[in-house]
């Protein structure tokens, strides 16, 4: 008898990169983790280096690969990752420098602030691009190391982001998806499907910009020293997978117009489908993980990483305990109202300077208060973000959750309760790496992602606190602007103490 056939999923993330064995029914044979931290150089520079991307990717694939309890073949192998991120490679492929992570590192202002003007402003630039500049798009890191390290770009001749970093180790082609080059701006034309090449030439001529595939376009095949090093068979398929956020919102079904993905993480994402393509000033608006589809989308910097820096502070990683103390505190934190800007902020904001304020603060709060606070902030954040979703032309008909913030019940329900929303939350929050391996999957036999991941719980808002939320809501939309003032003043002083 032939053993069945399975496909390999990888994602790099923020805080940890994961991979996933699925045989071609939906069965998951294992997965694994394998936790990381980002650099924090300066201010607002937030970097991590590309050898452990794929050291934690051969470590993963031979895990996931090994602790099967029955018999596989793999058939196919599909990646992902973070994203928009700027790793430079010289042409033999070596990394010059650790990679520019995407919208948490907001070092590119001023450079920023000179393309737009030289471009025809912001107006021109989403016009042509679907979204003005922003800490998102990768175009303007890659002008700040024209002007802080131009040895470097000088020599760069290659350009990958995580899941086409990966690509290139396991296949040696060089390629980028569509989507995750929709979020290269200003360097691609949605409208055309292709690099514009005038303003990407203007902003790094030398560089060699990737052919371009779609997300679960095959892209090459493993080669001998790949399968080396990772145990996998050589020669079966390799799939472009594309940026987290939309292989989330593949591996749960979230990629019809009116569905809204929302990807508890490090950084909480929002990506909605919609019928055509949409811009907004301070939202983002790309080509989808499919051909034909258009999606409008927004990010907070920070989430899951207010709540492992409470954690940190505390001195516990017992995630179950903090949300213990957190459901004892109740809705409002006991007084307590938090702007989870502490990697500056993303959207609706659009303030790299923004930073955290924990207002309300006495002796008589506890960890619980802090902990629901944040909590709290990020349901404050994906209101915030929907809000402005909605009144660019956005549709919110359907709410998926996923992520590892959506195995935490009290997390969800609390997004719930601040927005008025009902998601739903599919048998598995695997994440990116299991829309990674379902591309892997498609490519090879038909296969059908509801079936393979069905929806097994609904979370609603619950009755009595709509008033209460709806109150705390307007004081968190008034808190930034009066506490931006000084907190713009602070960032600038951390940018100097670190000049």
């Amino acid at each position: 008898m032939l053993n069945p056939l399975a496909v390999v999923g990888v994602d790099i993330g923020t805080s940890s990169s994961k991979g996933v064995l699925v045989t071609l029914d939906g069965t998951t044979l294992a997965t694994a983790v394998r936790e990381h931290d980002v650099a924090r150089p300066a201010p607002g520079h937030v970097e991590m280096d590309a050898s452990g991307w794929w050291d934690e990717a051969v470590s993963l694939i031979r895990e996931v690969t090994a602790a099967a309890a029955r018999p596989f073949e793999v058939a196919a192998v599909g990646v992902s990752g973070m994203g928009p991120c700027v790793l430079v490679a010289n042409e033999a492929g070596k990394p010059l420098r650790p990679a520019m992570l995407y919208g948490i590192d907001t070092r590119a202002g001023e450079q920023i602030a000179r393309l737009t003007q030289e471009l025809g402003g912001a107006d021109a630039i989403r016009q042509r691009c679907g979204c003005a500049l922003s800490t998102q798009a990768a175009g303007p890191k890659l002008a700040w190391l024209g002007d802080h390290e131009p040895h470097v770009l000088d020599q760069a001749r290659l350009f990958f982001q995580p899941a086409s970093w990966l690509g290139w180790k396991l296949t040696g082609a060089y390629y980028l998806d569509h989507h995750s080059a929709s979020q290269c701006t200003p360097m691609y034309d949605p409208a055309a499907l292709d690099w514009h090449r005038p303003w990407a030439r203007k902003i790094a001529p030398d560089l060699s910009l990737p052919p371009l595939r779609w997300p679960g376009d095959v892209v090459g095949t493993v080669t001998a020293q790949a399968a080396a090093e990772t145990g996998l068979p050589s020669g079966i398929p390799v799939v472009a997978g594309t940026i987290d956020a939309w292989s989330e919102a593949i591996s749960v079904g979230a990629h019809r117009v009116g569905d809204l993905m929302l990807m508890y993480g490090t950084t909480m994402f929002l990506v909605n489908t919609v019928a055509g393509a949409l811009t907004a000033p301070t939202l983002w608006g790309t080509v989808g993980a499919l051909p034909g589809t258009h999606s409008l989308a927004g990010g907070m910097a920070t989430s899951g990483a207010v709540t492992r820096w409470l954690a940190d502070l505390f001195g516990t990683r017992d995630y179950r305990r903090l949300l213990d103390l957190a459901d004892a505190a109740g809705p409002g934190a006991n007084g307590l109202l938090m702007l989870p800007y502490f990697a500056g902020e993303r959207t609706p904001v659009a303030d790299p300077d923004a930073r955290g304020v924990i207002a309300g603060l006495t002796v008589s709060h506890t960890r619980g208060d802090l902990y629901r606070a944040a909590l709290e902030a990020t349901a404050f954040g994906v209101r915030h973000n929907v809000a402005a979703l909605v009144a660019a032309g956005g549709r919110v008909d359907r709410v998926v959750a996923v992520g590892g913030g959506a195995q935490g019940r009290l997390w969800t329900q609390i997004v719930s309760d601040v927005t008025g929303l009902v998601q739903l939350i599919p048998a598995q929050t695997v994440g990116a790496s299991l829309g990674a391996a379902y591309f892997a999957a498609a490519a090879v036999a038909p296969v059908d992602i509801d079936e393979w991941n069905p929806i097994v719980e609904t979370v609603s808002p619950r009755p009595g606190l709509r008033a209460t939320y709806d109150e705390l809501y307007e004081l968190y939309l008034d808190l930034y602007p009066a506490t931006a003032p000084v907190a713009h003043r602070l960032a600038a002083h951390q940018h100097r103490s670190f000049a």
